[in-house]
């Protein structure tokens, strides 16, 4: 499978992330998307006429939503990522999945403006990235209340991996997150996945310092 990539692109990480966690091998292209904008070169509008990345390409097969990279890649190596133990647990994993994508429009909308300057009403997109935030964090505390600590079910799904970059990285778009102890938690408990990977701005759990706002043992 060929990914065409930005190392800081948050969904082309998700996709990166879930290859490493199900054990599937990328051949990754790297693309020049800032300042070059690769992403809108000829090659790579014929694969995505929608213009932006990532681009997951195996045999005939072309993908250009990255929550279905998440899903192909769960299907062909790790089944149990997508939430298959119930009608219920299929439903939640598939809410999830739709939310991440208000995810992406808020909060990297917010990133893409403060970090690379793209035109955008800041305030408004912070303000729609609070919100986000707020909806998962109930979320996230439900779930601890059936004794869960991940979105979908007892255990990471596509889901998370499809929530989880954005919400990391959006104080690079000037959203703190330190109100959300119950997304502190979700981070730190799916950064000590075994085969977690890094991306610029996101760490393994063993190299970060202790969250002051969480108890010792809490984690």
């Amino acid at each position: 499978m060929k990914l065409y990539d930005y190392i800081l692109s948050p969904s082309c990480y998700k996709v990166r992330l879930m290859a490493a966690l199900t054990g599937v091998k990328l051949d990754i292209h790297p693309v020049d998307f800032h300042p070059g904008a690769e992403h809108k070169s000829a090659e790579l509008l014929a694969l995505n006429p929608a213009g932006w990345i990532p681009i997951l390409e195996d045999g005939d097969l072309i993908l250009t939503e990255s929550s279905a990279m998440l899903v192909y890649l769960a299907a062909k190596a790790a089944p149990e990522w997508l939430g298959r133990a119930s009608a219920e647990e299929v439903a939640r994993v598939q809410q999830w999945l739709s939310f991440s994508g208000r995810l992406t429009a808020s909060l990297g909308g917010a990133r893409l403006t403060e970090m690379l300057l793209r035109p955008g009403d800041i305030a408004a997109l912070q303000t729609h990235g609070v919100l986000a935030l707020r909806e998962l964090e109930a979320g996230l505390v439900e779930q601890s209340l059936r004794g869960m600590c991940f979105l979908a079910a007892n255990r990471p799904t596509v889901a998370d991996i499809a929530c989880f970059p954005y919400v990391a990285l959006a104080p690079d778009g000037g959203v703190p997150l330190d109100p959300y102890p119950a997304i502190r938690l979700w981070s730190r408990a799916l950064r000590g996945l075994d085969h977690f990977i890094e991306m610029p701005g996101i760490h393994r759990l063993h190299e970060l310092k202790p969250d002051p706002h969480i108890e010792l043992g809490e984690a």
